[in-house]
């Protein structure tokens, strides 16, 4: 897996790019990702346009950042899934903790 970071122009829009296989093998990686104290601040989107599949310790990781974060439910973004990914967060009802589209 491979975890990519970029803030927007304005510093208002922190956007995580994940690609590969999100599981546990991602963890320090993708908790690096959001440790800054700088994004608490801004919003979040969780980009998974390259993500092939998310395990059980994937979601817990997505539950991890919401409240390390102290984000209300709805107000991170996971964004460009793919119908398998989409599919284990229907299962889940992970759009009742995130905004997902």
């Amino acid at each position: 897996m491979n975890v990519s970071t970029q803030f927007s122009e304005n510093d208002q829009v922190y956007t995580i790019s994940i690609s590969g296989s999100f599981d546990f093998n991602s963890l320090n990686v993708f908790r690096q990702a959001y440790s800054d104290e700088a994004i608490k601040s801004a919003k979040i989107i969780v980009d998974m346009r390259d993500t092939a599949t998310i395990d059980s310790s994937g979601l817990g990781m997505l539950l991890n950042m919401q409240r390390y974060l102290n984000k209300a439910d709805g107000d991170i973004s996971i964004i460009n899934c793919n119908p398998i990914v989409a599919k284990i967060f229907a299962i889940t009802h992970f759009g009742k903790k995130f905004n997902i589209s």
